[in-house]
């Protein structure tokens, strides 16, 4: 039975309430007196030339406060990028600037060349519109392939070509690896595409910038997943700004999903604008407009191979993917197909042998970066999709395959350089077989068929690397930034507790679980703790959340500086109680002296902390204040089984999903409920991009899914009901909590899952029909049937 309180009680979000009843401090609440507001005015040319921007007759209009172009900007910095690949020759990826505004050229439709401040938004956007600029169209590099051809167009003309970098990993395995192809019994080989998406987070991307002139203090108020990092990259790579004269505040911030994690021209901008004109200065993104400027995900093309001998072993792989970068390099996106790809190409499996080529592209599109699951979920397709059409050519059972190449053993260090410490997916399996009823599945599809309709069921398995660490290690592998979290605990006299995490909450719940690791640790009502993030004046230097990292990093740290909060109060108790500090012993508030009924409570300690009458000061200094750093030794790993039954219509090729049974393996478990929520939240997520969801170019660079009448995002009625479990959990072995990260699971999982459901459907109905790629429109799986 769950507990009232504290770790693994499904204890309810209290965020929620001031979400619900619609008083959370969103950034766009924030209005500044006085403040200006700002539009831009972005290319609607994909690839030009910039000739001029004349902005004599929009700075007559009226309300215009002042109009900025790139040439504004000359003694600025550019937009950072965070990570730096090194390719298979050893040399370092091709790194172009990325202005603030437009220079020379645009480079993606949407890029802005302009910014208008004016009194009002609808002032600033007439003022935009008088704007004269002349562009000089060029062709639009759109396609990868072509892109990296002799004699295509460059996207940017100071870079030898359009390659980003070329990356083989492991480039030891090479030799080895193509040698276990020559020699398999047999060789499954699949071409697929990871569709670009669009995250489209409930709130768009805002700033608001405002400067102190009397103390040469700057305020940026953004919606972001790490304020922390949005300082450090902007004060210090773009506006120059002393870390001590920037705060960066990130309030309640309506979903991320990963395209919030970045630093973005916007923010720069307002933060600069506003010194410039002497007030606050305020950007509201359209949802048009988030279409166009905020990163995109996933958009990968790729040739997998798995070799396999007599016996149905796996003993190689390899890939080969195009992974389009975008016009510029986004914050994290050189590590997106790379380090957050390739290292999880082992997958569940005991494949000896694995090689890794990714060919990172420039296109004049929008920039690519971590999008939920963010290199994981291309993993997961890539490898899910392979085995499961190796299955079906063998004529083998799929699970039954999987099972054989199971990793079963533990730790166990993976031929693409990371080590598992714990799981048990013949466990997840199992619990999987339990909840789906596969027994039942044909009496299902009979009667699917029954009702004209094929019927399908897919299963998959997944891994995924959450928490990415250790810092050293990711400086190595070309991080420009730490990967630890930080935590301060501040208790009050009077016992309650402000906990400053350097963790961001964007949804995930973390005010009400955080709460419960502190409560648990000290034995109070989760009542009494308060948690405080997002504004870099209050919280410690943190790195923020992405990665499924909050509760292995940022809850590690948490416990590690209230670890250091007791050992100090039970000093403080041993003398209160005139005890050795060895025999004090905390439990349910409480302090006691080891084999006696003396206790001296909570709150009494910490009173005493603050009012030290009864301990010497020369020992214990007042107070009660701790901050610790946790930096993790490894990943965490999580992992799962996924089930997935859909009906097709063959008539139409609609395919609707029937039921969907998840088993995960997410370690010890924090807040049941608001796991059981962030795996509802993943599948509905991964199905949207295997059904629903695709971000479309044409030829000409124009994007066709910029509004939400071209990009379809599911509702309610594309989903069944879910059945989730988590009861398999074999915690994580490096981290104080056990936990492992559960936020991303779903999108993860669920994509392979829906595309094996409708392959098995179209081949049950004797279709020779072996991949259709995402998204599953009803066309493209019509157009498969026939």
């Amino acid at each position: 039975m769950p507990k009232d309180g504290g770790i693994g009680a499904s204890s309810k979000r209290r965020e929620d309430v001031r979400f619900l009843t619609g008083v959370g401090n969103y950034t766009d609440d924030i209005n500044i007196h006085g403040q200006a507001h700002v539009f831009f005015l972005r290319s609607d040319i994909a690839h030009g030339t910039l000739n001029s921007v004349d902005t004599t007759a929009a700075s007559g209009m009226p309300g215009v406060v002042r109009i900025f172009t790139g040439d504004d900007f000359a003694g600025v910095g550019s937009i950072p990028c965070g990570w730096q690949i090194t390719d298979k020759h050893g040399e370092p990826m091709q790194e172009p600037a990325h202005p603030v505004l437009a220079t020379g050229k645009v480079r993606h439709v949407g890029e802005p060349i302009a910014a208008v401040v004016a009194e009002t938004l609808e002032q600033a956007r007439d003022a935009a519109e008088a704007i004269n600029v002349d562009i000089a169209e060029l062709p639009a590099v759109v396609d990868m392939k072509a892109a990296l051809a002799d004699g295509s167009a460059k996207v940017h003309d100071d870079l030898a070509n359009n390659l980003c970098y070329d990356w083989g990993f492991v480039e030891e395995n090479k030799a080895a690896t193509d040698a276990a192809f020559e020699a398999a019994a047999h060789v499954t080989s699949l071409e697929l595409v990871n569709n670009r998406l669009v995250a489209n987070p409930m709130e768009p991307r805002v700033a608001v910038g405002d400067y102190a002139r009397g103390t040469d203090e700057h305020t940026l108020y953004t919606t972001s997943q790490n304020p922390h990092v949005i300082r450090l990259l902007m004060g210090a790579f773009v506006l120059g700004i002393p870390e001590h004269k920037l705060r960066v505040v990130a309030p309640d911030v309506g979903g991320g999903f990963g395209t919030k994690i970045f630093h973005y021209q916007e923010e720069a901008f307002c933060t600069f604008a506003a010194k410039a004109c002497n007030r606050a200065v305020k950007w509201t993104s359209s949802r048009t407009e988030a279409f166009m400027s905020d990163a995109h995900g996933r958009d990968h093309v790729t040739k997998i191979e798995l070799a396999l001998d007599a016996d149905n072993n796996f003993t190689a792989l390899r890939t080969e993917t195009h992974a389009n970068m975008g016009a510029y390099l986004s914050t994290f996106a050189p590590s997106v197909p790379t380090w957050l790809h390739g290292t999880l190409m082992a997958g569940n499996y005991k494949t000896p042998l694995i090689y890794v080529n990714v060919k990172a592209v420039f296109t004049n599109t929008v920039p690519v970066d971590a999008y939920r699951g963010a290199g994981r979920p291309e993993a997961t397709f890539q490898l899910e999709r392979v085995v499961d059409k190796a299955a079906r050519e063998l004529g083998v059972d799929p699970i039954a395959l999987r099972r054989q190449n199971f990793i079963t053993e533990f730790p166990y260090a993976t031929p693409v350089a990371v080590e598992y410490d714990t799981g048990d997916y013949n466990a997840t399996m199992d619990k999987l077989e339990e909840m789906g009823d596969f027994a039942g599945f044909a009496t299902r599809r009979a009667e699917s068929e029954a009702k004209g309709k094929l019927r399908g069921l897919g299963v998959n398995c997944y891994i995924e690397a959450c928490g990415i660490a250790p810092s050293n290690l990711v400086g190595q592998l070309g991080a420009r930034a730490g990967l630890y979290e930080s935590a301060t605990v501040r208790v009050n006299a009077t016992g309650g507790l402000v906990v400053m995490t350097g963790s961001h909450s964007h949804g995930q719940g973390h005010e009400t679980s955080f709460a419960q690791v502190v409560a648990d640790m000290i034995g109070i009502d989760e009542s009494m703790i308060e948690i405080v993030h997002g504004d870099t004046s209050k919280v410690p230097m943190g790195m923020g959340t992405y990665g499924s990292r909050s509760i292995a990093v940022g809850g590690s740290a948490m416990v590690r500086a209230t670890e250091k909060i007791i050992n100090k109060a039970k000093k403080i108790a041993s003398h209160l109680l005139e005890a050795s500090e060895t025999d004090i012993e905390l439990k349910d508030g409480a302090f006691s002296v080891a084999g006696t009924d003396k206790s001296v409570a909570w709150g009494d300690v910490t009173l005493a902390a603050y009012v030290p009458h009864n301990y010497p000061l020369e020992d214990i200094e007042p107070g009660l204040e701790e901050t610790a750093f946790y930096d993790p030794s490894n990943f965490t790993y999580p992992s799962g089984a996924y089930a997935c039954e859909v009906e097709v219509d063959p008539d139409t090729g609609k395919v609707s999903i029937e039921r969907f049974a998840a088993a995960d393996d997410f370690g010890n478990i924090i807040n049941p409920m608001i796991v059981t929520g962030q795996v509802h939240g993943g599948l509905a997520q991964g199905i949207g991009q295997a059904l629903l969801e695709n971000c479309a170019y044409d030829e000409n660079g124009q994007l066709l899914s910029a509004s939400y009448m071209d990009y379809a995002m599911p509702r309610a009625d594309d989903l069944p009901m879910f059945s989730v479990d988590h009861s398999c959990q074999t915690p994580c072995t490096h981290n104080p909590l056990g936990v492992k990260g559960c936020g991303e699971a779903g999108a993860i999982g669920s994509p392979p899952a829906v595309v094996n459901a409708v392959v098995d459907a179209l081949q049950s109905a004797g279709k020779d029909v072996t991949h259709v790629d995402m998204p599953l429109s009803p066309d493209r799986v019509w157009a498969a049937m026939q």
